[in-house]
């Protein structure tokens, strides 16, 4: 018998546990298992609460199993009999505190839930630049006909399909990203994570398949970052991808080229990014995360012409419930029958 506690109540609607998940989970319980859903709105902050309740540290004593958005210190310190816990957040960042790395408890997330609609922002953003969008938005503010600007020599557009994209981060988020520019024709280059080494792959065009470049290190990233023109950032945040895109690296992107980051503000050194903007050397920004959320009013990134800007809501969907149920209840029934769980995080790579 074992008791599972669910903290996924949140201050943002779609977030919000629904009825159809609370039941579905319900229903995939073993026999003589329990579940108790928190019915007090702790903190909705994804990474990691902020607030934890009277409620929640009471329910956790005697349970095997806690889910929430992050896993507070206290909950671990307090659930002496738990056996694993599970992020409904992808990123792990917050939940990787003394308590989580001193523990054995199994360890979950959700990555790969929020790879579609991440995947699909990023080809929006992409089409944004490549098609000359921001033209024709900046054109209709300012109430001008902007098709003289198209008729240039130097217009501002290209086809996606003639177009290198490059992908550091080669996650869920990256393979989808990955599928949709491979069948919008472009050539697709991924980097990700081999041993202590970052690898390059080619993605064909037509099945998928990954042929490995010749070499290794963090020379086949610059060598990534120089050939592409969209270069997204779709990896976790780790003390070694912290800072990953330097002054030095956004210079070294091809002339014209595009930064896309869905990833984690932090992995970009926002000031460069600016200049780099500033001087013409990129062609454009699109950016969903920042160093400081919600970002301050004052900032340059909001009136910049080359910046396209979305407020941490790329992995937003309605659809986010129908995936993350299923991981609950496949993860459910694996824990039960003492099988390997999906999304088990490695707490010394930081993901």
């Amino acid at each position: 018998m074992a008791t599972i506690v669910i903290d996924l109540r949140d201050r943002r609607p779609i977030w919000e546990l629904p009825g159809r998940a609370r039941d579905a989970i319900t229903a995939s319980l073993p026999p003589g298992w329990t579940v108790r859903f928190m019915e007090t709105l702790s903190d909705g902050s994804g990474d990691g609460a902020g607030h934890v309740t009277g409620e929640l540290l009471e329910a956790v004593a005697d349970a095997r199993v806690y889910m929430g958005y992050g896993i507070p210190a206290e909950v671990l310190e307090h659930g002496r009999r738990l056996e694993w816990v599970h992020s409904g957040a992808a990123g792990v960042a917050g939940s990787l505190h003394a308590a989580m790395l001193a523990s054995d408890v199994l360890f979950t997330n959700s990555a790969g839930v929020h790879a579609a609609p991440m995947a699909e922002t990023v080809m929006a953003m992409i089409l944004h630049f490549a098609r000359g969008l921001d033209v024709a938005v900046r054109a209709r503010q300012e109430g001008r006909w902007a098709a003289p600007e198209y008729w240039a020599a130097d217009a501002p557009v290209t086809e996606v399909g003639a177009s290198t994209v490059g992908i550091v981060g080669f996650g869920g988020i990256g393979r989808e990203v990955a599928r949709r520019a491979a069948a919008m024709g472009a050539r697709v280059l991924a980097v990700r994570r081999g041993g202590d080494d970052m690898l390059t792959c080619i993605i064909d065009d037509e099945k998928y398949n990954l042929e490995y470049e010749v070499g290794a290190g963090r020379n086949v990233l610059d060598h990534t970052i120089g050939q592409s023109d969209y270069l997204v950032l779709a990896l976790p945040e780790t003390a070694q991808t912290r800072g990953l895109m330097t002054a030095e690296r956004l210079f070294a992107m091809k002339p014209g080229a595009v930064l896309i980051n869905v990833a984690r503000g932090r992995l970009v050194d926002e000031q460069a990014l600016l200049e780099a903007l500033d001087s013409g050397r990129l062609r454009g920004a699109g950016l969903d995360v920042f160093h400081t959320e919600p970002l301050p009013a004052d900032h340059p990134f909001y009136r910049h012409p080359r910046v396209l800007m979305t407020p941490h809501v790329s992995a937003t969907t309605h659809r986010f419930w129908d995936r993350q149920t299923e991981l609950i209840t496949d993860n459910i029934g694996r824990f039960a029958r003492g099988e390997r769980l999906r999304n088990l995080v490695d707490r010394t790579a930081g993901y």
